[in-house]
């Protein structure tokens, strides 16, 4: 426990640089309070002891300003910068050495069951005040640009911005956004999506 907590610090220092001492980030950095907090509060979870869970939860988001339900799961080395606001789903799954600012949400569109919240990869930078919204994975190394509002997946090495979010960048190299041939076609996404669904349906019968 001690040596995964001087990760986490080690962790926040290195991504930081306002970050000036291990105490400094211990007691002053609400991040690593959620992140602390929650680990707790998923064990709970995990063993059918959701009210307790729920209650340190309530508690974390009380002290921190950020809310993470204790059913989410959550790689090693997640920083949490400024975190104000910041809210966490349920089926949320985060990945390993991923970064997030605050205001960010990481929620559902309240039209799925099951698994309602997104997937979050490797070395994934989320901007603050970002949304994303549905069951979908964002790729490692990915980054969602501040206020982006992300309704698809994103793949690997990607930057999604806008509303709703777009890939403008993949693989470090600048997108052109008139670029028909190598853009996919949003209405082609579309009519996919709904192909499928219509498939599925037919299965079920």
């Amino acid at each position: 426990m001690l040596k995964r907590l001087k990760a986490d610090i080690a962790v926040i220092k290195e991504r930081d640089p306002a970050a000036r001492s291990f105490w400094e980030v211990y007691f002053l950095y609400p991040g690593l309070r959620a992140v602390i907090s929650h680990r707790r509060a998923n064990w709970f979870f995990r063993h059918n002891m959701k009210f307790i869970a729920r209650w340190i939860s309530q508690r974390s988001r009380k002290k921190t300003g950020i809310e993470i339900h204790p059913g989410a799961k959550i790689g090693n080395g997640l920083f949490i910068d400024h975190g104000m606001g910041v809210v966490i789903g349920e089926t949320a799954e985060i990945g390993d050495n991923c970064t997030i600012y605050q205001g960010v949400t990481l929620g559902g569109t309240g039209k799925d069951e099951g698994k309602r919240h997104p997937t979050i990869g490797n070395n994934v930078m989320i901007g603050s005040g970002a949304k994303v919204l549905g069951p979908f994975l964002v790729g490692d190394n990915a980054k969602i640009a501040a206020n982006a509002v992300v309704l698809h997946e994103v793949p690997p090495n990607c930057t999604a911005v806008g509303v709703p979010a777009r890939v403008a960048v993949r693989d470090g190299v600048r997108i052109d956004p008139f670029d028909q041939v190598h853009n996919p076609d949003p209405l082609s996404l579309e009519l996919c999506k709904l192909q499928a669904q219509i498939d599925q349906l037919k299965k079920e019968k």
